[in-house]
């Protein structure tokens, strides 16, 4: 079950490949995102001295009364991620075109993880033919079901 979904993410870009993270968060924090508070919109990855962090994922405190008067929304989050999965996307994050987009955060048993994938950022006019060809997908299928 997704609690906060990036739902462009698959409009406006090409998904390479797909990781699976957990995500360092203050108590609240978590609170927050399971009464699913927060946006990915605007979100991206990076990895710095071997350690990858989210930038730009907002949420917001689940009671702003009980808040310390410090909390920042917008903060970086630390990724949770192995070696070797810090390797991958240090690689492709150092590629011309690529980037690190998180699609959705969601329960995994008690926990909570992010999905992230890399991406290459489409065109308009690519767009428009993923548009153009999902309705004809849509009408074909339509057809097809009514005869």
């Amino acid at each position: 079950m997704n609690l906060l979904e990036h739902k462009k993410a698959r409009m406006n870009y090409d998904l390479l490949e797909e990781f699976e993270a957990g995500l360092e968060l203050l108590g609240h924090e978590v609170k927050s995102i399971r009464a699913k508070h927060g946006k990915l919109e605007g979100a991206h990855i990076v990895v710095r001295a071997g350690e990858a962090y989210i930038v730009g994922m907002s949420v917001p405190p689940f009671q702003v009364a009980n808040t310390p008067d410090d909390y920042d929304p917008e903060r970086s989050r630390k990724l949770l991620l192995t070696k070797k999965e810090l390797g991958i996307l240090a690689e492709f994050e150092g590629q011309k075109g690529l980037t690190l987009v998180p699609l959705s955060v969601y329960n995994k048993g008690s926990k909570l993880k992010v999905k992230i994938a890399v991406a290459r950022g489409r065109k308009k006019y690519d767009k428009r033919a993923v548009l153009k060809e999902r309705d004809t997908k849509r009408d074909i299928s339509r057809t097809l079901k009514n005869q």
